[in-house]
């Protein structure tokens, strides 16, 4: 005799929504319920999966739920999520988790109060590109990481209801503080207003890194003619390029890198370096989708109770870091991230996923 089927409600049928549902509903013993006001998006729901079941008010369905995914535009996040915990509801939310330090405060005490999961869909968390290259760094092959440069480009997808930071930065420094294991303790921010709109739509960020001392710079944009999802790795001893946009060779391991020399003086073109080049390396990667791998994380947290990879108190972190990006933009200084912690000290991160 199978089990009960687990029964989730994704809340937003949009550009995530369609992709939760699409991966969830390819889950065995799930039953999905699209909840979404507008009817349109309802019927495009039914039309590409006609399993589902569909909803227009998520206070209808609480009670025929056992678990809720909300792919609503950010700022709505908070108040859809807490609507759900507070109902006793295991609840996944998409990136950032909320658009405050106090909503994600919030979502974290409600799920403890309810004794549920809350989980934060920082999905390049569960990528094996990004498990390979922590694995990398962690073996010592790079040496000491002397910094990280990330860039998340492309043309289009401007929000509504948040900067180019906020809508993009959150996959980033999520990619960054798993592989330094800790959270930044400053940003620094050049933002840019390039279209007529309210928000930023070009940034860099500086991140700086108490531990590891090795910064992380990002480069964001919505303006850009080439979609990029790119992450840099720069050691002493060797370097890596994990490119997302690769469909094979998504990392990249280059034997390179330069060494100090005693310079002589009397020389008239003396150079303080020696440079060092060598092979490439292309290290094997299993392709698994990281949505896959998140909703059946999440779904297996549902029904074991099992603490996520990813919980609350993880998408607090990069909401902490996301508030100090405000301030540091609108004071032209480096801002302090309110409770930056180590994670290796803490234990937080540094499961994998069964896959």
């Amino acid at each position: 005799m199978g089990r009960t089927p687990t029964r989730v409600g994704v809340v937003g049928y949009g550009y995530w929504g369609s992709k939760h549902v699409r991966v969830l509903n390819s889950l065995p013993e799930v039953e999905v319920t699209v909840i979404d006001k507008d009817e349109q998006r309802l019927r495009e729901a039914m039309s590409s999966f006609p399993s589902v079941r569909i909803a227009t008010d998520l206070a209808d369905e609480l009670d025929a739920q056992d678990a809720v995914v909300v792919a609503t535009p950010p700022g709505a996040h908070a108040p859809v999520a807490l609507q759900a915990l507070n109902a006793g509801l295991h609840t996944l939310v998409e990136k950032p988790l909320a658009n405050s330090i106090a909503e994600a405060e919030a979502l974290v005490a409600a799920a403890k109060s309810a004794d549920v999961r809350l989980m934060v869909g920082h999905t390049f968390e569960y990528n094996p590109a990004v498990w390979k290259l922590k694995e990398i760094i962690n073996s010592g092959e790079f040496g000491k990481v002397l910094y990280i440069d990330a860039a998340r480009l492309s043309l289009g997808r401007y929000q509504s209801d948040c900067n180019v930071i906020w809508d993009l930065a959150p996959h980033d420094i999520s990619i960054v503080s798993y592989l330094l294991d800790e959270v930044p303790q400053s940003v620094s921010v050049w933002a840019q207003h390039n279209m007529s709109t309210e928000f930023a739509d070009m940034a860099y960020v500086k991140l700086e890194f108490k531990r590891s001392a090795a910064p992380a710079f990002v480069q964001l944009s919505w303006l850009h003619p080439e979609k990029i999802r790119r992450v840099t790795v720069v050691g002493e001893k060797k370097m890596a390029v994990y490119n997302d946009m690769s469909d094979t060779d998504r990392i990249r391991i280059h034997d390179a890198g330069v060494d100090p020399k005693q310079v002589d003086e009397a020389a008239s073109h003396g150079f303080p370096v020696s440079y060092r080049t060598g092979d490439i390396v292309s290290p094997y990667v299993p392709f698994q989708e990281p949505l896959l791998v998140q909703d059946s994380h999440f779904i297996e947290c549902v029904r074991t109770g099992q603490e996520p990879r990813t919980p609350g108190e993880r998408g607090l972190d990069i909401v902490r870091v996301l508030a100090a990006t405000d301030v540091a933009s609108a004071t032209g200084v480096p801002a302090p991230v309110a409770g930056a912690r180590d994670l290796a000290a803490s234990g937080a991160g540094n499961g994998r996923v069964r896959s």
